[in-house]
């Protein structure tokens, strides 16, 4: 038997605020024993290689970074059917389109879960490779996981303080301190492209 709650953060951490949703179950994880009905997992980008993991799952809780057309860093909970097609509205990646997929084929499965939840933030940006958050979407991090953890307990899970089991997250190297703190500056690598091809360098 498979978790019965399958709490998915799905992004791509090297395009900037497209990494909410891996960066909220980094933290969830981080913070909270959710008990072994409950399976966290960073998506990534991994599509249609998802699949398996809804199979046993009655819930599933998906945090992501959305384009609602709204201010940045605004937080927006979205329910039910309505579920596949805010992911797709407006698509800011592949991953989109691809998670759209998933859903898609899992319904046609027979396996797709009953309850389906949508925890979604508005970027503010999407175009720094290899940045991280930024400041008004990475303060959407806690109220995101608080609307998840209502939704548990509405579901009689009841969360301790602690860690989960942090094996279906990302290797350390690329945690969100990890990675963040370890950025090169604009001195130490260009921000802009190939600086050998840019008018006017040597």
């Amino acid at each position: 038997m498979g978790a019965k709650t399958l709490i998915l953060g799905i992004g791509n951490v090297l395009w900037a605020d497209e990494g909410f949703g891996v960066r909220c179950v980094e933290e969830l994880a981080r913070r909270w024993s959710l008990g072994p009905d409950v399976h966290v997992m960073d998506g990534g980008t991994q599509g249609l290689y998802l699949l398996p993991f809804l199979d046993d799952a009655e819930t599933l809780i998906v945090f992501d970074a959305v384009d609602y057309g709204l201010p940045p860093g605004t937080l927006k909970l979205i329910e039910g059917d309505d579920v596949p097609s805010f992911m797709g509205a407006k698509k800011m990646s592949l991953h989109q389109t691809g998670f759209q997929d998933v859903i898609a084929t899992a319904r046609l499965m027979g396996s797709c879960p009953e309850t389906l939840i949508l925890i979604g933030c508005q970027p503010e940006e999407l175009e720094d490779y290899g940045g991280g958050l930024r400041a008004v979407v990475a303060a959407q991090i806690d109220p995101a996981i608080d609307i998840a953890l209502d939704k548990l307990a509405a579901l009689g899970v009841t969360p301790t303080p602690g860690q989960s089991d942090g094996s279906d997250l990302a290797d350390p190297s690329i945690l969100r301190d990890a990675y963040e703190d370890g950025r090169p500056s604009p001195e130490d690598a260009c921000r802009i492209g190939d600086e050998r091809f840019l008018p006017g360098r040597a």
